[in-house]
């Protein structure tokens, strides 16, 4: 399944209060750890030990409101989100940790 970029407030809003586990990518244009993990963020997302986890990202200088609500404060940062919940996160571009955080999203399914 491919990233999907969230384009607004409502659309994010609507993807964390989804059943669905979650994974959404908070980056930026200019953050050079976002470039490197997020060929691999789009690599665990066509992996089928991942399937029925959703896979975003959020370009937080675009989409500074989405950033603001869920208290970003340094990129890369991945959030899993379910039923209007945080889950877990994970900051950093590390990934192993970010196939630990998939990973824990497949058990939520």
């Amino acid at each position: 399944m491919p990233v999907v970029e969230i384009t607004s407030l409502k659309q994010f809003q609507e993807i964390i209060n989804s059943d669905t586990p979650s994974v959404i990518d908070f980056w930026a244009t200019w953050c050079g750890p976002c470039r490197v993990i997020s060929p691999i963020f789009e690599k665990f997302s066509d992996q089928a030990e991942y399937d029925g986890v959703k896979f975003y990202k959020v370009d937080v200088d675009a989409q500074e409101q989405i950033s603001q609500e869920v208290g970003v404060r340094a990129m890369p940062t991945f959030i899993l989100f379910k039923s209007g919940n945080k889950v877990k996160d994970l900051v950093g571009a590390n990934p192993p940790g970010l196939q630990t955080l998939l990973g824990f999203g497949k058990t939520l399914l």
